[in-house]
């Protein structure tokens, strides 16, 4: 009788555990898509001065497609596919560098928490080009 206990308390504690860790788990991020999500808040923020204009001119970089985001600047890449907390594009547009080269300069508005969010997740989902 009290090996029948042990074996049904084994189970029991087992089963606890399972529905427990399984409560843990936050759904998953939705994949985010390079040319559905990522490229139009290029296209609205960036793409003025980094599309040929002033900022390619000064850093090389030029943002018009997937390419040309990976291809990086002069200096070297601005995205660490898996890393966004080392992407130097990241690093811009979150205002961790200094004020003077944060992105985007001057009076254009700052991206928003969403869409700061949603360039950080492509980059932490690998950088892909879908």
């Amino acid at each position: 009788m009290r090996h029948r206990r042990s074996i049904f308390g084994s189970l029991i504690l087992s089963a606890t555990v399972l529905v427990l860790s399984a409560c843990d788990k936050a759904p998953p991020e939705p994949q985010v898509s390079f040319s559905k999500d990522v490229q139009p808040i290029l296209a609205r923020h960036c793409l003025e001065c980094h599309a040929g204009g002033e900022g390619t001119k000064a850093s090389g970089l030029k943002l018009t497609n997937y390419d040309e985001v990976m291809q990086g600047t002069k200096f070297g890449p601005v995205i660490k596919p898996g890393d966004s907390l080392s992407s130097t594009l990241m690093i811009l547009v979150e205002g961790r560098a200094n004020s003077a080269i944060n992105m985007p300069h001057g009076d254009r508005p700052p991206l928003s928490a969403e869409e700061i969010k949603t360039l950080r997740l492509w980059i932490e989902q690998g950088a892909k080009n879908n």
